[in-house]
């Protein structure tokens, strides 16, 4: 599949309409794509063992593609998954041990009576089905919106999660809410006793409005982050950190309370998953922006990558490529027959 991929130069700040750039700025580049797999439903979250992907679905499977074929496994969960928008089976990341322990961590979202609710679980497969084991954390309050839901197990070997403010913006800035933070927690589900708030909480940064992304680059952890309207975020984590929501967003400055490294301003990217690349770049999946955007740290700049695939949701680099996967069936795009798809693009034509 041959991508017209449209690039702009400049930062954040100043950009105009990704799909109206100024003449002067914009330069064409043609080159190669490749459709990994396709017919995905809600994909959430890319993961890769050896040469096998692992793709949360919201619908509630986790499609795992080999050779190009794609086996749609159910999950077995004790709760109902919660059917409202953004809600389901959102982050996943199997264990460090996966190859010999069959099990991952996930987070979904549930009701129980009229009250929803979003926990982290284990679950274990047979190769063909998982079964939620244990609950790591539960009763992580919900809403319609602003669910979070991003998992990762960092170079520390702690579980990372994001939580949004589930609609109730001040629940960010109440380090004992679980709402609008980002958690960290050991992989059995206990709070590390190096967390900032102490040993009887899993906040790792708060201040959030709903964090979908987060990479490392070192032991330098960064978030994405959607903004109220416009305003999107890019931010550097620090443990212990306030990042101001809904006191201040974009480039909005409060007395102890963080800024962002990036932000829209007046323009939609809609971040979600992100991935950090070994020359210092973060690639971040843009939904209401639809494209790959990368944001260079050392300049200061961003600009759209990829484009012309519609909404997307993840990202994930292994050795030279880059993957990522489309959002169209999430209810807000405009899916083909085939839609959505895992795609993969070399990393040094991204240039």
């Amino acid at each position: 599949m041959l991508l017209m991929v449209l690039i702009t130069s400049g930062c954040a700040f100043f950009e105009k309409k990704e799909t109206e750039p100024p003449e002067d700025e914009a330069i064409v580049l043609q080159y190669d794509v490749e459709e990994v797999a396709d017919h995905l439903s809600v994909p959430w979250s890319i993961n890769k063992v050896k040469e096998t992907f692992y793709i949360s679905e919201r619908t509630g499977s986790i499609a795992v593609i080999a050779d190009g074929q794609v086996e749609r496994q159910p999950v077995e969960l004790k709760k109902s998954l919660a059917e409202t928008a953004e809600a389901g089976l959102l982050g996943f990341v199997p264990a460090p041990d996966f190859v010999e322990s069959q099990q991952a961590y996930a987070y979904y979202t549930y009701l129980e009576g009229d009250d929803q609710f979003n926990r982290v679980v284990v679950l274990e497969t047979d190769g063909s089905v998982w079964w939620e084991t244990e609950i790591l954390l539960d009763k992580i309050p919900s809403a319609a919106y602003h669910h979070g839901g991003r998992l990762k197990v960092g170079p520390d070997g702690k579980l990372y999660i994001t939580t949004g403010d589930a609609t109730v913006p001040k629940s960010a800035q109440d380090r004992y809410s679980l709402n609008g933070k980002i958690l960290r927690m050991n992989l059995d589900g206990s709070i590390p006793v190096d967390n900032p708030f102490g040993r009887d909480s899993y906040v790792y940064s708060y201040g959030h409005r709903n964090p979908q992304g987060l990479a490392w680059l070192g032991s330098t952890l960064y978030a994405s982050e959607h903004g109220q309207s416009a305003h999107d975020e890019i931010n550097l984590i620090k443990p212990g950190a306030n990042y101001g929501w809904p006191k201040i967003e974009g480039r909005e400055k409060r007395a102890g309370m963080a800024t962002p490294l990036f932000q829209s301003g007046e323009e939609t990217w809609a971040p979600s998953g992100m991935a950090a690349a070994k020359d210092g770049k973060l690639y971040v999946a843009a939904l209401r922006g639809n494209a790959v955007r990368e944001f260079d740290l050392e300049k200061g700049r961003t600009k759209a990558v990829i484009t012309g695939l519609g909404r997307i949701r993840d990202v994930y680099i292994d050795g030279e490529y880059l993957y990522f996967v489309s959002n169209n069936t999430d209810g807000r795009g405009n899916p083909d027959d085939q839609d959505d798809k895992l795609y993969r693009v070399l990393l040094r034509n991204l240039k």
